[in-house]
C-alpha cells in the first residue's frame, strides 16, 4: 500500500514536471492535461492547482482560475500564489473589495517569505493598479454627485434670488450682491471639496531616498534613514554592505521595519487613491 502511495506521489511530481515543461513552450493544453493528472493522484498538494490557476490565467478563464486558486489555499492558507490568483480572479469577476483583500494577503505572505522574489514585485504592481482603479470609480462617482449637488444649489439660490427681488422693492442692487456672494461662497466650498481628489506631489518622506517612489515596505537603518526594504537588500547584495547615503557599514540584519511610516503611507493611500498610479 505505501508502494502504491509513493509511486502515486513520484508520477504526480513528474505530471507537475511535465506540465511546466508544457508552460514554458506555451502548451497551455498539454499543461493543462498534466496538471489535472497530477491533481487526480495527488489531490491534496497545492501546487497542482496554482500551477493549473496560472494557465487558466494565461487563458483568461477567470472562472477556473477562481475555482483551482480557492482549492489551493485551502490546502495550504501560505500559499503566496493561491492568493494571488483568487485576487486576480475576483477583480477580473468585478468583485474588487474581496479581490484587493486577497491581493494584500498575497503581498504579505511574499514579502515574509522573500522580500526580493519576483513575484512580490508583479502582486504589487497588480494591487496597485486595483487600488487605482477602485479610486478612480469611486472619484468619477464623487464628481458626479458633487456636480449635480452644485448645480441644485445654484438652482436654488437663483430661485430664491428671483422670490426676494419681487418682495424686495428698491433693494434689488443689494439682493443681487447677496445672491453674487452666496454663489461665490458655493464655488469655493464645491472647489475645496474637489482637492479630495486632484492628485498632487507625494510627501518627501513617503518616498525611498533611492527609488523616489512610494514606499512599500520600509526598512530603517542605523543612520535613521529609511529605504525600501527589497531595494537596499539589492543593494546590500550587489554593491555592497554599506549605507548608499552615509556610505556607514550597514548588514542586513540591522534592518529594522519603520511600522511608523508603514502605517503614514497606509493611511496617505487609504486618503490619496491616485497616488498607486505606477508611473
Amino acid at each position: 500500500m505505501v508502494k502504491g502511495v509513493n509511486s502515486g506521489t513520484i508520477q504526480a511530481e513528474q505530471l507537475k514536471q511535465d506540465g511546466n515543461l508544457y508552460f514554458k513552450k506555451n502548451r497551455l493544453g498539454a499543461a493543462i492535461d498534466a496538471y489535472t493528472e497530477a491533481i487526480a493522484l495527488s489531490p491534496n498538494v497545492s501546487v497542482y492547482w496554482t500551477n493549473r490557476a496560472v494557465c487558466h490565467r494565461m487563458r483568461k478563464d477567470w472562472t477556473r482560475v477562481e475555482e483551482d486558486s480557492r482549492k489551493a489555499v485551502d490546502l495550504d492558507y501560505t500559499s503566496v500564489k493561491g492568493h494571488f490568483m483568487l485576487g486576480l480572479a475576483l477583480i477580473h469577476r468585478e468583485n474588487y473589495a474581496q479581490g484587493i483583500n486577497e491581493l494584500e494577503r498575497a503581498l504579505d505572505l511574499g514579502r515574509g517569505a522573500n522580500p526580493q522574489n519576483y513575484m512580490v514585485e508583479e502582486i504589487w504592481q497588480e494591487l496597485a493598479k486595483a487600488q487605482y482603479s477602485k479610486w478612480e470609480r469611486n472619484s468619477t462617482k464623487r464628481s458626479w454627485d458633487l456636480q449635480n449637488l452644485k448645480e441644485s444649489c445654484e438652482i436654488a439660490l437663483i430661485e430664491k434670488h428671483f422670490r426676494d427681488a419681487t418682495e424686495v422693492e428698491g433693494f434689488i442692487d443689494e439682493v443681487k450682491d447677496s445672491t453674487s456672494e452666496q454663489l461665490e461662497a458655493l464655488n469655493s466650498v464645491f472647489s475645496k471639496a474637489a482637492e479630495f481628489d486632484t492628485p498632487t506631489e507625494i510627501p518627501d518622506y513617503l518616498c525611498c531616498r533611492i527609488t523616489l517612489d512610494i514606499f512599500r515596505d520600509p526598512v530603517i537603518a542605523p543612520s535613521g534613514l529609511t529605504y525600501e526594504k527589497a531595494v537596499i537588500l539589492e543593494h546590500l547584495e550587489q554593491v555592497g554592505k554599506f549605507d548608499p547615503i552615509t556610505r556607514e557599514p550597514l548588514f542586513p540584519s540591522q534592518l529594522v521595519p519603520n511600522l511608523a511610516i508603514k502605517e503614514a503611507v497606509h493611511a496617505f493611500l487609504e486618503k490619496h487613491g491616485w497616488a498607486y498610479k505606477m508611473d
